[in-house]
């Protein structure tokens, strides 16, 4: 098999969220199948299920909180930027006028 293709390929920008939201996802799927099986096989959950349970969700609570909480920061900083800039090329439009 040619690898070249892989090594020299870029990942998407997107790539890297699909990557954290997939196994986000996947960790809540194996958590509750998890569970189920236990409760169905033992009649019981036991503490160790729940821990992992627990810790499936805190971990992706962490991927789509972070992502989130990332994402809304870069909007309101690229706001603010475009904002500062549309006012700067507003004012030396003015003074460009009234020197003229």
């Amino acid at each position: 098999m040619d690898f070249s293709k892989f090594i020299n390929h870029t990942m998407q920008s997107n790539t890297k969220d699909w990557i954290q939201y997939g196994s986000a996802v996947a960790m809540i799927i194996s958590a509750i199948v998890l569970a189920f099986l236990s409760f169905f096989t033992i009649k019981a959950i036991e503490a160790s299920i729940l821990w992992y349970v627990a810790q499936a969700l805190a971990y992706a609570g962490g991927i789509f909180g972070v992502s989130i909480y990332i994402k809304s920061k870069l909007g309101e900083a690229t706001s603010q930027v475009r904002d500062r800039i549309r006012e700067e090329v507003r004012d030396q439009f003015d003074r460009h006028h009234r020197d003229d």
